[in-house]
């Protein structure tokens, strides 16, 4: 984090000095937006911390109860979504509240009492190697508290308008011209009181929900199959002889199925329990079961061991079911191309399945993680209203993954113990590890996404999915960090070039002639896409990492484009170059996947002769590999969807 760029200031660094105009109260909700967001469930709270870092944008949040979620119903949380409140500064609180899944237990029914469970086996939760960052367990409600936290303290000061529920939206004939939202002032119970109230918006996001108004007036539904079968969750308190109760566990019964999940704090433990097959088209289920049924389904499943509830945070019960929308915006199929989205679909409003796999909430961040950026450089007029349809081409493929594979998952924890064995169930939660780390997202070559031709340079950056972190040692001070930490979730692009055999201060330096070409070439990206007057590194954070111990880098040799003048006082900003020698981690403290026995060239297979360089989209996704002579290919792909600034 760097702060005091301007000027000494005292308090909370993560406090932003507000924008001009938004030190005061927010105000009511305005008739005229640049982004209506619907909703305050993960999808609007990511988007809304995004666009919040944007105060020339007008973006406001709506959300029909009168305050924020008290408890939520998901808790599971990826690697990869912990790498990306990393970028929101958020992952150190998270690591620190939350409970580690570090290891699963399985279990089946013991081969001479087929009514007792036992032990069959236990296995890593999260492969070595996938991500710097573990698996964790949070409520929901805490993680959506974070966020908005953060867009609060942005310079836009941004907080949600309470007490509003969408109606539905209008979307003019006229390509360019607003849309209209209707809304519905709401009571403390969430029920609309007929007050009604227009919003214009030059874009709406709906994050409202599997019922969304906002997916329906749009002419998009959600089509699958629900599985007719049952299942009651609970998060409560309990007093067992279990001896795994820690511990993640999914259990085959006799009886049926039940999945433990520890919860954060130490006591609290949330229990999935299979209530059996429904009839087809029965859905009285939620009405006639009580948190009695769920509990007496869970006891049997557990036997011979004892389980008791002595306090309840919350229970439901749902049907399985997994459904998609055919699109995740208002364009149909046959506009494609020809028209631009201006109405967007997020998280479970475009797509609902189990909750055994824990990606609901995932892929719902993942979703509005990446359309903020794209929102943010049309309205900011560094892109194309075209790039956004980027974002139904792109999110749409992988809900459909998560949908398939959900399926699996379900049916295989869902099946009777008799029909399916231990080592079936074992076997499929490894194969699914990447899956459910959140890290199996491929973005296929398009618009966006390069190919494969250079791939060679640096085979541990594979294009298309995300950047995957290695440790580094800053030149300046000598600080062991994270690679992947220094992105922020504030729509910067990141170049990483990895340099070459020859020194950066060597006229033969390749490393040395594309740091030449993006500081003074006229088709150099940074200096045609970065608006007059702002920061070199405004759009393009450009990042070195040298092959060379930190003590035998020389500042002095360092291009001036890597040690930037910024700020009112022009400092120089010394966080752009690293090392990449192997770390000590007698130096790391507790910093978590930071020790390395490798450096990163070896770690993610870079061409230590010819150096690589590797272009991150603002929501963490390798976008190209190339080599570092390749200017013109570097200029041609940022030319084909960002426009000439003044």
């Amino acid at each position: 984090m760097q702060y005091h760029l301007n000027g000494y200031r005292y308090g909370d660094p993560t406090t932003h000095e507000a924008a001009a105009g938004r030190d005061g109260e927010q105000g009511p909700l305005p008739d005229s937006v640049d982004v209506l967001i619907v909703g305050t469930g993960p999808a609007g709270t990511v988007l809304a911390a995004q666009l919040a870092e944007f105060p020339e944008i007008t973006t406001r949040v709506v959300e029909r109860r009168q305050g924020p979620l008290p408890v939520g119903q998901a808790d599971g949380v990826s690697c990869r979504t912990v790498e990306m409140f990393d970028a929101f500064g958020l992952a150190p609180t998270l690591l620190n509240e939350a409970y580690w899944v570090n290891e699963t237990s399985f279990w089946a029914p013991s081969p001479s009492h087929a009514d007792e469970i036992t032990r069959t086996g236990r296995i890593q939760d999260v492969a070595d190697g996938l991500s710097e960052y573990p698996h964790l367990i949070v409520n929901q409600a805490r993680m959506q508290e974070l966020l908005l936290e953060k867009a609060a303290k942005s310079p836009s000061r941004l907080r949600v308008d309470y007490g509003f529920k969408a109606l539905g939206v209008d979307v003019p004939e006229t390509p360019e011209a607003p849309v209209t939202v209707t809304l519905e002032e709401t009571d403390e119970d969430g029920r609309g009181t007929g007050t009604i109230r227009t919003v214009r918006a030059r874009y709406v996001v709906g994050c409202d929900g599997a019922r969304s108004a906002i997916r329906t007036s749009i002419g998009r539904s959600l089509h699958g199959d629900a599985q007719n079968h049952a299942w009651g969750v609970m998060d409560i308190l309990p007093v067992t002889d279990f001896p795994d109760v820690r511990k993640k566990a999914v259990m085959q019964s006799a009886s049926g199925s039940l999945l433990q999940i520890p919860r954060e704090g130490g006591h609290l433990v949330r229990y999935y329990v299979d209530l059996g097959d429904l009839p087809e088209g029965d859905r009285s289920v939620r009405e006639r079961t009580t948190f009695e049924d769920i509990l007496t389904a869970a006891q049997k499943a557990i036997h011979p061991y004892t389980l008791d509830a002595r306090d309840v945070a919350w229970w439901s019960v749902y049907e399985v079911g997994q459904r998609v929308t055919d699109g995740f915006d208002d364009v149909t199929a046959q506009d494609v191309g020809s028209l631009n989205p201006r109405v967007f679909i997020a998280g479970d409003a475009c797509h609902t399945h189990s909750a055994k796999a824990g990606q609901g909430m995932n892929v719902s961040m993942q979703d509005t993680y990446n359309l903020g950026w794209k929102l943010a450089a049309v309205l900011q007029g560094r892109s194309p209203a075209s790039l956004l349809a980027t974002y139904s081409g792109e999110r749409q493929k992988i809900a459909e993954e998560l949908i398939a594979f959900d399926k699996e998952w379900s049916a295989m924890i869902g099946s009777k113990a008799a029909d399916v064995s231990a080592n079936n169930v074992e076997s499929h939660f490894v194969a699914g590890g990447r899956f459910t780390s959140g890290l199996s997202t491929v973005y296929v070559e398009s618009l966006l996404t390069g190919g494969t031709g250079h791939q060679d340079l640096a085979s541990g950056f594979e294009v298309g999915t995300r950047f995957h972190s290695a440790p580094v040692v800053r030149v300046a001070d000598a600080k062991p960090e994270q690679l992947g930490h220094v992105h922020e979730a504030d729509g910067r692009w990141r170049l990483y070039a990895f340099g070459d055999a020859a020194d950066i201060g060597a006229e033969d330096s390749a490393l040395r002639a594309l740091l030449r070409f993006l500081d003074e070439s006229e088709q150099s990206p940074v200096r045609r896409f970065t608006p007059t007057g702002q920061p070199d590194d405004a759009v393009f954070d450009v990042r070195a990492i040298l092959q060379q111990d930190h003590h035998e880098v020389d500042l002095d040799a360092i291009p001036s484009f890597l040690l930037p003048a910024k700020g009112r006082f022009g400092l120089r900003d010394y966080q752009k170059v690293f090392s990449a020698e192997r770390t000590n981690g007698q130096l790391l403290g507790r910093i978590p996947g930071i020790e390395a026995t490798a450096d990163v060239y070896d770690l993610r297979g870079i061409d230590r002769r010819r150096g690589a360089l590797v272009v991150v989209r603002p929501d963490q996704y390798v976008a190209q590999v190339l080599p570092l002579h390749a200017h013109a290919e570097l200029a041609e792909y940022f030319s084909s969807f960002m426009l000439d600034q003044e």
